[in-house]
């Protein structure tokens, strides 16, 4: 199993907001109880971006990538916790719970991942790859009515990946992927629960474009890196090997604007 080199510096800068340290992991306040996180020495790789964006197939790719060039590989994701994913799954089918008490829910899914399933990976050197991440549901709890400041309070616990990658798509490539796949556009993907429109696809352009307002400034605060995600799947997958193999190798490169 191949683990990710040592950068060899004794010392960095403070961390921008949303970036990681080199010579260890940190999170973005508090921590889980007894969790030690410094000498953790995998690698943690988010995926974010709207339903549609490509982020599922993005993952697969990347994920026989890395293996071939001899990384072990966990991946997560949202509602994928062995204690509250069926919870989560029944609230939605009933649309039973206000949007504060689901926003709390997805916490609990997210805490018991990290807890039971990325920490003990990183620390046995695991390339961790995330198909969605704590910024997707701070977007989505924000956009029903919470503060930017509970949403980021909320998840202070979280560790700050190495690399966070944004798929970025137009909402009417969205739509028409959504349709390509599923022949309809997903309820709560359109923020129906919102009262945005009796339209469905009215509201989901409404809905994609608030969640839109919240990733722009959670690109600048957290140092996406954003990837056009309007080209087909191996254009994309081109551009996010690249970037990967960068972090790898130590080399920053920019993201598209």
């Amino acid at each position: 199993m191949a683990t990710r080199r040592s950068s060899g510096q004794s010392s960095t800068p403070a961390p921008r907001p949303g970036s990681r340290s080199r010579t260890g992991f940190s999170t973005y306040g508090t921590r889980l109880p007894g969790s030690v996180i410094e000498t953790l020495r995998g690698t943690l790789i988010v995926i974010e971006g709207a339903d549609g964006s490509g982020r599922t197939t993005e993952c697969e790719l990347l994920h026989e990538h890395l293996e071939v060039q001899g990384h072990a590989v966990l991946e997560t994701g949202l509602r994928r916790s062995n204690l509250v994913s069926e919870q989560i799954d029944e609230a939605k089918r009933g649309n039973l719970l206000g949007s504060t008490t689901m926003a709390l829910i997805y916490a609990v899914d997210f805490a018991d991942q990290l807890e039971n399933k990325i920490i003990p990976a990183l620390s046995a050197g695991y390339v961790v790859l995330a198909d969605r991440y704590i910024f997707t549901l701070m977007a989505r709890a924000i956009v029903r009515g919470a503060t930017q400041e509970w949403a980021q309070r909320l998840y202070q616990f979280a560790l700050k990946p190495n690399l966070t990658i944004f798929l970025d798509s137009r909402p009417e490539i969205l739509m028409h992927r959504a349709f390509s796949r599923y022949q309809s556009l997903d309820y709560w993907e359109s923020g129906m629960d919102m009262g945005l429109s009796t339209d469905r696809f009215e509201s989901f352009f409404k809905y994609q474009a608030l969640l839109k307002s919240q990733f722009d400034w959670m690109a600048r605060d957290y140092d996406f890196y954003r990837i056009n995600a309007n080209r087909p799947p191996e254009e994309v997958h081109r551009d996010v090997r690249t970037r990967v193999q960068g972090l790898f190798d130590g080399v920053r490169i920019e993201s598209y604007r």
